[in-house]
């Protein structure tokens, strides 16, 4: 074993996981359930998916938390500089 996940890593973890069946805004459950801004929140899961405590928890999800993050780089990356619209 590696490490240990905190409570709150395994907090967001779990937001993370079960998110696709809330409804409504993320953001309002975030700050409902973990007490946090959205953008502590995806500071911290940014962090947390290149752990290697929290591939070992959970490889399926740190695998495609990667793979998301990954794509939105590459878009990002490839947009013309300067061009707005």
């Amino acid at each position: 074993m590696l490490g240990e996940m905190t409570e709150r890593d395994r907090a967001i973890f779990a937001l993370e996981t079960a998110w696709p069946r809330h409804s409504g805004a993320k953001e309002e459950v975030i700050r409902a359930q973990l007490g946090m801004s959205s953008a502590r929140y995806y500071q911290l899961l940014g962090r947390l998916i290149e752990s290697d405590v929290a591939l070992e928890y959970d490889p399926m999800l740190v695998g495609r938390l990667r793979r998301i993050r990954d794509a939105r780089a590459m878009r990002r990356s490839t947009r013309t500089p300067g061009f707005v619209g």
